[in-house]
């Protein structure tokens, strides 16, 4: 046992010199801080970012156009199984473009090596911005309807006589206390809807300008190729969970046009932005990962907090749902089949 204690320690002492020399050369060796410049074809990369602007332009016009246009379909009505199947289908979507897109990217750009040791590699920022940006939604819908409740409340109360003259109706009609009830509640519902698909189009723009800006400065034909595709299906998929959303809200034909051409518009021009900067932007500069992680990760928190709360929970809790055993099974593979496909994107397109 005397004899191979030498053995031992020379093994030891070996390994921690190996130890020691290696790792500040892997390292080292993860992230030189600057723009790596193999496969750049500036040419031949505008024509692919020409070509994407078209196709994202068309796929997230035709997605989040779709839901308006199809809403007078009696097969589509609130309520009917096929609008439940679609809102899953549009939520898992959404709830996997939060976790699987744009949550991990706010990870890696927020704990690069080519930031700084303090603070950004000693605390977890990018959960902390989407934990805190959840939050701060469900303040802001909370405090938002409150106000409205509060504001319809207020309004002047029906005198007897009103209440007496309402009660002569027909059957099937409900007058007095119970009719001004019934439309505050679908009033607070409508205002409910409209701040859902309000602040969810504010956290997919947020995104949708980061990939796009990112996309228009890449100067490789090789990974702009196959994000043409990804992009165009991933804006398609996002564009049915808004736009089932519009439609829910009920707004007037101008606020749905604004609504419709912001989020169609966003990402293209995202692409074109990045175009112009494509010379002088730096993806690996501290500045461009500290916004670029800030950023996604607001609107992961933001999609993630819509996606559970304000799509899922709502219909899965709805007791037309909760009482027809086959409409849960295929709301629930519906969902399942969203959130696949769009993990498929990341797959795909190296998200």
């Amino acid at each position: 046992m005397n004899k191979l204690q030498p053995y031992a320690y020379k093994t030891l002492t070996l390994l921690l010199y190996l130890h020691l020399l290696f790792p500040p050369i892997s390292v080292h060796a993860k992230c030189t801080c600057e723009a790596e410049y193999k496969d750049q074809n500036k040419q031949e990369a505008l024509k692919y970012k020409l070509v994407s602007i078209a196709s994202i332009l068309v796929a997230s016009a035709l997605g989040v156009s779709m839901p308006l246009l199809l809403k007078n379909v009696s097969a589509l009505k609130p309520h009917s199984a096929l609008h439940f199947l679609i809102k899953a289908f549009a939520a898992g979507v959404i709830l996997a473009t939060g976790f699987i897109h744009i949550l991990p990217d706010a990870f890696n750009s927020l704990t690069s090596p080519c930031l700084s040791e303090n603070p950004w590699q000693g605390f977890p920022f990018a959960g902390f911005i989407a934990m805190m940006s959840a939050i701060g939604t469900l303040m802001m819908e909370a405090f938002a309807t409150g106000y409205h409740k509060r504001a319809e409340l207020r309004k002047a109360q029906p005198v007897n006589g009103d209440e007496e003259s309402d009660g002569g109706g027909g059957p099937g009609h409900v007058h007095g206390p119970a009719a001004i009830m019934l439309q505050r509640s679908d009033s607070s519902d409508l205002f409910r809807n409209r701040v859902i698909s309000q602040v969810l189009e504010l956290g997919i723009v947020v995104h949708s300008v980061v990939i796009g800006i990112s996309m228009g400065a890449n100067q490789s034909p090789k990974t702009i190729k196959p994000l043409i595709a990804a992009l165009s299906f991933h804006q398609f998929f996002e564009g049915m969970g808004l736009g089932g959303c519009i439609s829910q809200a009920k707004y007037k034909s101008r606020a749905i046009t604004i609504m419709v051409l912001f989020f169609s518009l966003t990402t293209p021009a995202g692409i074109a932005i990045g175009i112009g900067i494509s010379n002088i932007y730096n993806e690996y500069s501290p500045t461009s990962l500290i916004v670029e992680g800030v950023l996604n990760s607001a609107s992961a928190g933001i999609l993630i907090y819509m996606a559970l709360v304000d799509l899922l929970a709502a219909d899965f809790m709805n007791p037309n749902l909760q009482t027809n055993v086959r409409l849960q099974l295929g709301s629930n593979l519906a969902l399942l089949l969203g959130a696949s496909c769009m993990s498929l994107m990341a797959e795909w397109g190296g998200a």
